[in-house]
């Protein structure tokens, strides 16, 4: 792997694109999902930092488009597309999505982390991009960092290391 100067950083329920020789990155995920978009050939990526599953659970009519699965995907490939990259050419690479909180009400609404990772499988269905690879659910958490110069995500998981899909 190629050693990169500088990361993109996308912050919690935000996101952005990269190109090589960057990186991008984000930290925080627990429930949340680290969504990366990736175009192998021109060599450049988006991230986005879900946080929950569908834009009707905001109480407000405004809100950060990338917070929500269905919002956050929509932003992404415009800022995308408007960078000349064609969706067709796109594959993902997603993960986050742990249980944090032991519950004994086993309700759905509890399982932020499960319905946000499944939201977001069937949206890239819905979308026609292929989810390459994937490390979601358990129930700790995790910083991710795309290296866009071989595809590769790095994983570094809360007392389990580094690994790489």
């Amino acid at each position: 792997m190629t050693q990169v100067s500088e990361a993109v950083k996308v912050g919690i329920a935000d996101l952005n694109v990269a190109q090589h020789p960057q990186t991008i990155m984000t930290a925080g995920l627990g429930s949340c999902i680290g969504l990366v978009l990736y175009d192998e050939t021109n060599k450049i990526a988006g991230l986005v930092h879900i946080m929950l599953p569908d834009s009707s659970m905001s109480r407000n009519q405004t809100f950060k488009e990338a917070k929500f699965a269905d919002t956050g995907l929509l932003a992404l490939l415009k800022l995308m597309e408007s960078q000349g990259i064609r969706k067709s050419r796109l594959k993902a690479k997603m993960a986050g999505g742990a249980q944090m909180f032991n519950s004994t009400n086993s309700s759905e609404m509890m399982r932020i982390g499960y319905r946000n990772a499944e939201a977001v499988r069937a949206l890239l269905k819905e979308h026609n991009i292929p989810v390459v690879s994937e490390d979601c659910g358990g129930n700790k958490g995790r910083t991710i960092e795309f290296m866009i110069d071989d595809s590769l995500l790095k994983i570094r998981t809360i007392h389990e290391g580094v690994t790489y899909i």
